[in-house]
């Protein structure tokens, strides 16, 4: 045994929303534009999640719908100032290599 400090970094506490952040951002989901595809697939997404939660008698999968979808309003209009600039998209960085791997 060292003396030495143990210097391993500790795990990173896992996405917790606050209370309410689900039904907010249903709300924000239904004000935006794009309310007519993101609100049936969010309820999807959700719908999927609350299923997969009872089984595994766990919130992860609700608390990563939440993120993902908090994400995708957040950077919405970034994408939106890319598609309005005329810019090539063809080489796409694909949603999962951004929001980093799924616990």
């Amino acid at each position: 045994m060292s003396a030495q400090p143990d210097h391993t970094p500790a795990p990173a506490a896992p996405y917790v929303p606050a209370p309410g952040a689900a039904a907010e951002l249903l709300a924000r989901l239904r004000a935006d534009r794009r309310a007519e595809q993101w609100v049936p697939a969010f309820e999807r997404d959700w719908a999927k999640a609350l299923e997969d939660a009872r089984h595994a008698f766990s919130l992860t999968p609700l608390h990563e719908v939440v993120r993902t979808w908090q994400l995708r309003v957040a950077t919405a209009p970034a994408v939106d100032a890319f598609m309005d600039s005329g810019r090539d998209d063809a080489g796409f960085v694909d949603l999962d290599d951004v929001l980093g791997g799924r616990p």
